[in-house]
């Protein structure tokens, strides 16, 4: 048996040798790849100048559960529903699902296949053709049983590289879910905190509407003693029914901000009015992480997306290359087959057969060149939508703490105009009670109020909503637990050639 086993290995040591040496005699004359090539690159973070825009402050990344430092349990408790049943999220998933199967089928070709075929045929054979007597002339039943196996010996490994591309597609499409997660969370922390600044609004706007109140009553008062006329009355009243306007806007505004916090859990806009009004903290300290620009490439689910996808290209491109070369596949049968059910299980039914099939592209009017001149586009295009990926997110994190920053300055000069003008505000008051000054000056004092107090609610709101907003610009808690892409995909798609010996005869 030992010699049998040995005798067939260098049987077909002999077969490989055989083909190898007709290839690399024939190669030369088949279509080739010469002159497609591309030399784009992956950007690297530390080649943009980020020093002084995102400098290192010892910070920390955000953790996933970066939306706690607000100290709100009904905004962690949002966040996990949404996570739970938004279909937002069903869509990754699904898409998740999808990548994987395709990567189990491109997997599958790499493998050996084996099918069993079993038919039965009732026929009338012909007198005058082919079939002699004495089948010829007589209906007979034809039993076919057959197991067949067939494989790919893969020797440019094209569907190796098909496979590893499938791989990355998948890697893609987890940290796309990841981004869909990161914008679902961020929507709704952003929503929610659009629910608390309306609140502290409409407080703002209610102590108007009480100090317009205020001022109808004095005024009442002051045309009763001959210090002012109708003229006055009228123009308080018109006022309370201004500032009770805006009131009322800012009870339908909370409603819809209400049922968009709904509609982003997956929810109906009944789940919205159960909502509570938000008590949201100031949040942590605002402090970059040091080493941010190279780090941010393995944070960010968006950056890690586009390298996969990068890096799937690179290897349909390798794909594509190997698709210039001979396929060559092995296939072998065994079965029975026999006229009638006597005879269909007696070993004079036996058949066999075993073979190679080799395919090689001579010409065929410049088609795998354009399919390899599309797959280096493909590759352009996903370097360039990494690259601008990279840059859009460091311009994101700038950005976003530039107006921290900003809003922090803003904050301290809006709260000394809010007391002044408060102050300003109790003084019109108390003179216009006592006859030293009139309507209009009360007016000017209570708008400049209005204006001041709505100023510093705004910018409070603006800056937790810049800082969930960086919370997000920094990944949100994401880090990239893949395999390193980066090795491959960021080098030129010219180095994916097919590597065997005989490429060297290309």
């Amino acid at each position: 048996m030992r010699a049998r086993i040995i005798k067939s290995g260098s049987g077909i040591r002999a077969m490989k040798a055989g083909l190898s040496a007709i290839l690399v005699a024939v190669l030369p004359a088949c279509a080739n790849y010469a002159g497609i090539h591309s030399d784009k690159q992956m950007a690297q973070p530390q080649q943009f100048n980020t020093r002084q825009s995102l400098p290192s402050e010892s910070g920390h990344w955000p953790a996933a559960g970066w939306a706690d430092q607000f100290g709100d349990a009904q905004l962690k408790a949002l966040l996990e529903e949404a996570l739970k049943g938004s279909p937002t999220i069903a869509q990754a998933r699904a898409r998740i699902a999808g990548a994987q199967a395709y990567a189990e089928t491109a997997k599958a070709s790499t493998m050996p296949r084996v099918d069993a075929n079993y038919s039965l045929t009732r026929q009338q054979f012909s007198g005058t053709a082919q079939v002699p007597p004495p089948y010829a002339g007589s209906w007979q039943t034809q039993n076919s049983g057959l197991l067949s196996a067939s494989y790919d010996l893969d020797l440019w490994g094209k569907n190796r590289e098909a496979l590893k591309a499938a791989v990355s597609q998948v890697q893609a499409s987890e940290a796309d879910a990841e981004v869909v997660k990161l914008t679902l969370t961020t929507a709704v922390a952003r929503t929610y905190n659009q629910l608390a600044r309306l609140y502290v609004l409409h407080d703002i706007a209610q102590q108007e509407v009480e100090r317009r109140e205020q001022t109808d009553r004095i005024t009442a008062g002051r045309i009763a003693t001959g210090l002012d006329t109708e003229v006055e009355r009228k123009t308080a009243q018109a006022n309370l029914a201004t500032a009770r306007s805006a009131l009322a806007a800012l009870d339908g505004s909370i409603l819809t901000t209400r049922y968009q916090l709904a509609a982003l859990m997956g929810e109906g806009p009944d789940r919205g009015l159960s909502i509570a009004r938000p008590s949201l903290g100031v949040g942590d300290e605002v402090r970059l992480p040091d080493n941010l620009p190279a780090d941010l490439v393995s944070r960010r689910p968006d950056i890690v997306a586009a390298r996969w996808r990068v890096d799937a290209i690179t290897h349909e491109v390798k794909e594509a290359k190997a698709e210039f070369y001979p396929d060559i596949n092995l296939s072998a049968a065994i079965g029975l087959d026999a006229f009638g059910f006597g005879r269909f299980l007696t070993a004079a039914s036996r058949t066999g057969s075993a073979g190679a099939a080799i395919h090689l592209p001579i010409f065929d009017a410049g088609a795998l060149r354009a399919q390899l001149k599309g797959r280096y586009a493909d590759f352009d295009d996903a370097v360039a939508t990494y690259n601008q990926t990279l840059i859009s997110a460091l311009s994101g994190v700038a950005t976003q703490l530039a107006q921290i920053r900003s809003s922090d300055v803003q904050l301290g000069d809006a709260q000394a105009a809010q007391q002044a003008a408060r102050e300003a505000d109790d003084l019109a008051i108390t003179q216009y009670k006592g006859g030293l000054t009139n309507q209009l000056t009360v007016l000017n004092a209570d708008m400049n109020t209005l204006q001041a107090d709505q100023a510093v609610a705004n910018l409070l709101m603006d800056r937790r909503d810049q800082q969930i907003a960086l919370a997000s610009a920094l990944g949100g808690g994401y880090v990239d637990t893949s395999s390193d892409a980066s090795s491959n995909a960021s080098r030129s798609a010219d180095s994916a050639a097919p590597s065997h010996s005989a490429v060297a005869a290309r």
